[in-house]
């Protein structure tokens, strides 16, 4: 991809972006995701994050890059919609973002490199990675470099305000410097992980320094955004070019559909199903049954008797046992 290509560059509407998530954000939720999604809604969505580190390991290899993995079916309603697809990456050796961008971009097809400057978990940053490089602005401009001296492709990086503290201002001057063509805030610090509020007001500052330096540059903002009409709001209130969702997706799986209607059970359980038989078809013995059970929640809620199937689908070993529960619950569904 040339940058003449560059999506980031398209500012003829607001992006929507689904975030990379652990364990969640895999090839099977992605295109079950898409599948259900409106073009205008859903424009930008990624991978799990993955080691640099893992990528350029003989062995290592093997072990992580099923995050990158993109099945032939996704391939395919990815092309349909347009919806554009960004590797996210992470480590914290400068040598190695360049060693795996240059492998991703000759054995995948990816739209975008995004580089994980943001993940708030202890046993990361302890490594010295994500979130922990903003307490290392140097080392992060030289990854940035190194990523984008590997590639064609456009860069984003994914971040925070601040580690212990809110530093948004010096950080995000960081990341301008570095010229990246997206950044996109959440607006905590590593410290608070999921808790307490997003302060947009803090993005809102990064965005102020990005029109004052560098106004190519293009700022989403991330946290606490559990509807469209509240992603438009953010958008029109603070100014940004758009919205990243995480948490949101967990609490409607039609996050970006079309319509904003209430999903009946039957069409939450027709869902469920979807997604169970193409995680079987799609990792069949390879990947764990039990990372299913982590989606059952999305699905089964807000109707009656939904706690008893959940609870019920958290017992299950297989697809036969999810099939079973489905077909007792009495919730007459057409498979989608």
């Amino acid at each position: 991809m040339s940058k003449s290509l560059n999506f980031w560059k398209e500012r003829n509407r607001p992006f929507f972006a689904l975030a990379p998530m652990e364990d969640v954000t895999d090839t099977v939720f992605r295109e079950i995701i898409l599948g259900i999604s409106s073009p205008e809604n859903l424009n930008i969505y990624y991978t799990e994050f993955t080691s640099t580190d893992g990528l350029c390991h003989e062995i290592g290899r093997d072990k992580v890059k099923h995050r990158l993995f993109v099945n032939e079916s996704e391939k395919a309603a990815h092309k349909k919609k347009g919806t554009k697809i960004v590797a996210q990456i992470w480590g914290r050796n400068p040598q190695k973002f360049f060693q795996a961008t240059k492998m991703i971009n000759e054995e995948y097809q990816f739209d975008g490199i995004d580089i994980n400057m943001g993940c708030p978990v202890k046993k990361i940053v302890k490594q010295g990675a994500c979130s922990a490089l903003i307490g290392e602005p140097e080392l992060a401009k030289e990854i940035i470099a190194a990523t984008k001296e590997a590639t064609d492709l456009p860069i984003s990086v994914k971040t925070r305000v601040g580690l212990s503290k809110v530093v948004t201002e010096e950080w995000i001057n960081t990341l301008i410097e570095a010229n990246p063509d997206s950044i996109i805030i959440h607006g905590r610090i590593q410290k608070d992980m999921s808790e307490n509020k997003a302060d947009w007001t803090e993005i809102k500052k990064g965005l102020d320094l990005r029109n004052q330096l560098n106004p190519e540059i293009a700022i989403l903002g991330n946290g606490d955004v559990f509807s469209m009409e509240s992603a438009h709001k953010k958008i029109a209130e603070y100014g940004v070019d758009g919205v990243m969702v995480g948490r949101g997706i967990f609490m409607n799986p039609f996050f970006f559909a079309e319509s904003l209607k209430e999903r009946t059970p039957a069409e939450k359980l027709a869902l469920l199903w979807a997604h169970t038989e193409l995680f079987d078809r799609t990792w069949k013995n390879t990947k764990n049954f039990a990372v299913l059970k982590r989606f059952f929640k999305i699905y089964i809620n807000s109707f009656k008797n939904a706690h008893q199937i959940r609870a019920s689908l958290m017992e299950t070993n297989g697809i036969d046992d999810v099939y079973k529960i489905l077909k007792e619950s009495g919730i007459e569904f057409e498979p989608i």
